[in-house]
């Protein structure tokens, strides 16, 4: 949480109330004592010499409406925090949470799809046990293919494909790397003794470590080519992404990019092309790409 014109030696919980006033200001317009004493349990003592500091800070952030007694945003302003996007979304639409009770609910109105397969919190709260401590799980897992089965796994990260949570972790049953779905996990518990074996962290995941380049620009086949560059932060017209192998063919098939070679994929939401398709080779999540095409010779990708 970066800060600019405050004291060095700020408290961590102080500069929170700080950049919790900073963000008021931005994108809800005003702040008060009320809100800063409720998002923060403080007296209203110490919320006023937080806005006293931030107002000494940023004389132009800042200007107090003495009928409302509330401190709305200056006609200067500039924000003196970091705010990243996804976080600053996240709190408009649920709110500021501590992980007690859930958030106080959105700070405007706010419309958004509601995830419908949420894994169970009891088997999300094994598995990222067993990732933080380097443990081996037993899990009861029903696959796609093959139905329930018992296996022991050595997870070491969540992933999140847009649509489902999984962990990515070695497989002992098929001495692979594996993406395990969390809502198809049935059960889980740590392996008494076992550790993880030679061959088995996330070090020897080749498909986790490779990192590939993409470039992606406006579908060559779109009417309007140039919405692609609104809604995408491109520049010269191409909108570069880093991914891990490992998790690139779910970030295709998230954005909907046509990965076929000649962009053969037509409709409105496959706005992007991937313009170098051979950046997928190797890739074995690029099976799930939309019209990804393997060049003759490639393996195909492990189910």
């Amino acid at each position: 949480m970066a800060a600019i014109g405050f004291p060095a030696k700020l408290g961590q919980a102080q500069r929170e109330r700080l950049a919790h006033i900073d963000f008021r200001l931005w994108f809800l317009g005003e702040v008060s004592r009320a809100d800063i004493c409720a998002r923060f349990g403080v007296a209203p003592a110490g919320a006023t010499r937080d806005l006293a500091l931030y107002r000494e800070a940023a004389p132009g952030n800042i200007a107090f409406d003495g009928r409302t007694k509330t401190y709305r945003i200056g006609a200067s302003f500039s924000p003196l925090f970091d705010h990243p996007i996804d976080r600053v979304l996240s709190s408009l639409a649920l709110g500021f949470g501590d992980g007690i009770g859930g958030g106080e609910g959105p700070m405007v109105p706010c419309e958004f799809p509601s995830p419908i397969n949420r894994p169970a919190t009891d088997t999300l709260a094994r598995v990222t046990r067993a990732v933080a401590s380097g443990s081996v799980l037993r899990v009861a897992y029903f696959s796609a293919s093959g139905g329930e089965s018992l296996r022991e796994i050595v997870p070491f990260a969540l992933a999140d494909n847009g649509l489902r949570w999984h962990v990515r972790a070695f497989d002992r049953k098929s001495a692979s790397f594996r993406d395990f779905v969390l809502t198809r996990v049935l059960s889980a518990e740590v392996v008494p003794g076992e550790v993880p074996g030679q061959g088995e962290g996330p070090g020897d995941d080749a498909q986790w470590t490779r990192v590939v380049d993409l470039e992606l620009v406006a579908h060559p086949d779109s009417e309007r080519p140039e919405l692609a560059a609104l809604d995408y932060p491109m520049a010269d017209g191409v909108l570069r992404v880093r991914a891990r192998a490992a998790l690139a063919g779910y970030v295709m098939r998230r954005w909907n990019v046509d990965c076929s070679p000649d962009h053969r994929l037509r409709g409105p939401e496959h706005a992007l092309w991937l313009r170098d398709p051979l950046s997928l080779y190797g890739v074995e999540s690029a099976a799930i790409a939309p019209g990804y095409v393997p060049p003759a010779g490639e393996g195909g990708a492990r189910g």
